[in-house]
């Protein structure tokens, strides 16, 4: 367990909707998804502050003004590199933020995540932030909801989600959604998928099915495929069976760059189409194989100067998904704004139809507990990325 415990500095301030948080990377407002996801692509091993002595059950006399949060994330075994990048995130939040009135205690849920959460709620603590893993944030929902105690969970699977736990995470289903939509705008009609077996490719293949559906196109040839590539070429071997003008890849970025041969063989002219996974890989623009591509994700206007100023602090490169634990503790600052230290979290404010807004842009939580993202689309272009349809600035807009 650690306290994070950290001098204010001077951050960037971007404002919101009538609101900015003096000197923040402001807020107005994976889990490893189940399958194929690649792994984190960049260390982000760096300090996190050690406690000075244990924390006992309750709060401590110095803490009466301050809210109690805990942050359950991995800090060893093989998720420790993400687990430490999203608490050295919550850290950069409380010194960009200037805040002095949240106190946050890391609980390493490698040790067990049941077992975190209990003594998190033994300390005292009125919201979780985290866990990372799915299977983590079912376990703890029951000992959080019984303690109405709201979960933010860092994870991606919507199937967790509801009755007192958040999920932050980059839903699938809302990449591809975006994807298809923007490219049944441009003129095309006649879509395939490429879709690895799993859970998550059979949630990417709901997905994918229902979106091309709702856009008013077709869906001509949908495969499946055990991963690696005589699998995957005998799948894309079968699609060329059918006509279509661009086929999703459910699948990571390096995973894309293996299909794209065989897809150019059956159909030269196909426009490739990726999920928010391509956006995880900090390559992903010196692929040459994938020029053209398309992918909706979360924007990065502000990711870079992120990535720059917690390089500059810890000394290494951020995970991608380390700015969920920023924008969490962004949202806490907010809505701490009417919350009473030691009382419960205002939970009802999490589902603000207005929505928050972070490094990753704005989202909203709907009543399932899911995270709403306003998602701008990229293409692959030059050994770069360009933004080929803008993230809306809001919701409605």
């Amino acid at each position: 367990m650690a306290e994070a415990a950290v001098k204010p500095q001077r951050g960037i301030a971007i404002p919101t909707r009538g609101f900015v948080i003096a000197g923040a990377l402001a807020l107005s407002a994976c889990v490893r998804p189940s399958g194929p996801p690649p792994e984190p692509v960049r260390p982000g091993p760096g300090p996190v502050t050690s406690p000075s002595g244990p924390v006992r059950p309750g709060l401590p006399e110095e803490d009466l003004e301050r809210h109690r949060v805990a942050l359950l994330v991995p800090l060893s075994g093989v998720n420790a590199g993400v687990g430490r990048s999203l608490a050295n995130a919550t850290q950069l939040a409380i010194l960009d933020t200037k805040t002095e009135n949240v106190r946050i205690t890391t609980y390493d849920t490698a040790t067990g995540a049941t077992n975190a959460a209990q003594r998190a709620l033994a300390d005292g603590n009125k919201l979780i932030l985290g866990p990372l893993l799915a299977e983590d944030a079912r376990a703890i929902a029951p000992l959080a909801r019984r303690a109405n105690v709201p979960v933010l969970s860092f994870s991606n699977d919507t199937s967790v989600a509801g009755n007192g736990t958040y999920i932050m995470g980059y839903a699938p289903a809302q990449s591809i959604e975006r994807v298809v939509d923007y490219a049944r705008r441009t003129g095309i009609t006649e879509f395939a998928g490429l879709m690895p077996t799993g859970l998550y490719g059979e949630r990417a293949s709901t997905a994918f099915l229902r979106a091309v559906e709702g856009a008013g196109g077709k869906v001509t040839a949908l495969e499946t495929y055990n991963r690696g590539a005589p699998a995957m070429n005998a799948a894309i071997a079968r699609l060329a069976r059918s006509p279509f003008q661009a086929v999703l890849i459910a699948d990571s970025a390096s995973g894309a760059v293996t299909a794209v041969p065989g897809i150019r063989r059956a159909n030269a002219s196909a426009r490739v189409l990726g999920t928010e996974l391509w956006n995880s890989d900090s390559g992903i623009g010196g692929m040459t194989q994938l020029n053209g591509g398309w992918f909706a994700s979360v924007s990065n206007s502000y990711y870079r100067q992120y990535a720059a100023k917690y390089r500059a602090r810890f000394g290494a490169a951020p995970y991608r998904l380390s700015t969920l634990g920023y924008d969490a503790v962004l949202l806490t600052v907010r809505i701490g704004r009417d919350w009473r230290p030691g009382s419960n979290f205002p939970g009802g404010r999490l589902t603000d139809s207005g929505g928050f807004s972070g490094i990753d842009g704005p989202f909203r939580f709907g009543r399932d507990g899911v995270a709403e993202r306003a998602l701008e689309v990229q293409e692959i272009r030059g050994g770069t990325t360009v933004t080929v349809s803008p993230a809306p600035q809001g919701f409605g807009k």
